[in-house]
């Protein structure tokens, strides 16, 4: 049995053309202060270019909260290392996903 769609809006207006899901997610992330995940989809398969291959399999991407993204690594000199790089990941971050969507860098150490 095949549903129907109730129609919404106004009646005699036309309907709004339908919405990306991607965009939807984009937007309720937005609300809720979550990172578009095109942008995070983006930075995680390109992640060795990001932190460098070297350290791509010392260091993982956690998350992204906003303009935020946050490095988890297995050590204290991991982290330091990765802070001392802080301005240079920056630069490669945004060379993958524009200029001002992420404006801090965080690492934090949690052992896996």
């Amino acid at each position: 049995m095949r549903h129907r769609r109730k129609p919404t809006g106004v009646p005699g207006e036309p309907e709004p053309d339908p919405t990306r899901l991607g965009d939807a997610l984009a937007a309720v992330g937005d609300e809720l202060g979550l990172a578009d995940p095109r942008v995070v989809g983006a930075l995680a398969r390109r992640w060795p270019e990001v932190v460098g291959e070297a350290v791509a399999g010392q260091a993982r991407l956690r998350s992204m909260r906003g303009d935020v993204v946050t490095i988890a690594v297995d050590s204290g000199a991991w982290a330091t290392q990765l802070r001392y790089l802080h301005d240079d990941l920056l630069a490669r971050i945004a060379g993958i996903v524009g200029a001002g969507v992420v404006r801090e860098v965080r690492v934090v150490v949690e052992p896996r």
